[in-house]
């Protein structure tokens, strides 16, 4: 758990263990740490073999950095397009309001960096969906977010 130092107002992180048997669909994506520091966000995410996807998305508050530790994850942009796959020390930088998504379609699991920023007075990411949620989200319960609207659809097919 990030804690703050009372000394010198260092956050430090120390790896959380996640509990898979009380969910077992939090296996195909977990956290294990997740640090904040003003308006810094860093957190380190695991994505089974052949898991995590997600559907086609986008934070219109928050710019985001992902980078690839270990596997290889295939970013998608509108229309399903490949904008980019990534392998160990790659890393994809996706600006606040650009619709994406991820896979890992690999044998081996994903470890990637999620880093992102946004103002200290957003509270919570407000994540606009471009598509319907896949079964495999559902399965890991109640989703976040809402519709995009018709004026962002076609904001984001211009992109």
């Amino acid at each position: 758990m990030a804690q703050p130092n009372k000394i010198a107002g260092i956050t430090v992180a120390r790896q959380q263990q996640i509990d898979v048997s009380s969910d077992p669909s939090r296996g195909k994506w977990s956290s294990p740490f997740r640090l904040r520091a003003g308006n810094l966000s860093v957190g380190l995410m695991r994505v089974d073999k052949n898991g995590g996807e997600n559907n086609l998305h986008a934070h219109p508050d928050v710019e985001s950095v992902w980078i690839v530790l270990k596997g290889r994850a295939r970013f998608y942009g509108m229309n399903d397009v490949l904008v980019a796959e990534l392998g160990p020390g790659e890393g994809v930088a996706i600006p606040k309001g650009v619709p994406y998504w991820f896979d890992n379609k690999e044998e081996e699991s994903l470890e990637v960096y999620h880093i992102t920023s946004r103002d200290s007075s957003i509270k919570d990411v407000h994540r606009v969906n471009f598509a319907p949620y896949t079964d495999a989200q559902r399965s890991r319960g109640p989703r976040p977010g809402r519709e995009a609207t018709e004026e962002e659809k076609e904001a984001a097919a211009k992109l």
